[in-house]
């Protein structure tokens, strides 16, 4: 596996394992919705990104469609989801518009993701 989709299944299983401690915030701490979204998106992105690394490893060696799709998915939920739970919890923003730009990363990192279907595999020839 080469070093960019070891560094998307770490940041899958952090961002898997905040998902959990978001929804546990949520559940127990701050009754903002905004923090329940953030934990859903994290944990329903991390099994994404593991998804994208699987198709990705399964095509072979080199860079991919689905390892793009994964490394946007990842930087998108952690702009999106970072900014809900950063309002929710300590009422900070990354940036100007960071939960819109992540949401529109999101949907082009699933957009690419698809597109993967129809990429040549190494192995196939």
């Amino acid at each position: 596996m080469n070093a960019f989709r070891r560094f998307l299944v770490l940041l899958a299983g952090l961002m898997g394992a905040s998902g959990v401690a978001a929804a546990a915030a949520g559940a127990h701490m701050s009754p903002d919705p905004n923090l329940t979204t953030a934990a859903y998106f994290l944990m329903f992105g991390a099994a994404a990104v593991i998804g994208a690394v699987a198709l990705a490893a399964a095509r072979g060696p080199g860079w991919s469609l689905a390892t793009a799709g994964g490394g946007i998915l990842a930087l998108g939920t952690v702009l999106f989801s970072g900014t809900l739970a950063g309002r929710a919890l300590w009422d900070i923003t990354i940036f100007p518009m960071a939960a819109p730009t992540g949401g529109t990363m999101l949907i082009l990192g699933w957009l690419v993701l698809g597109l993967a279907a129809f990429e040549r595999s190494a192995r196939a020839g």
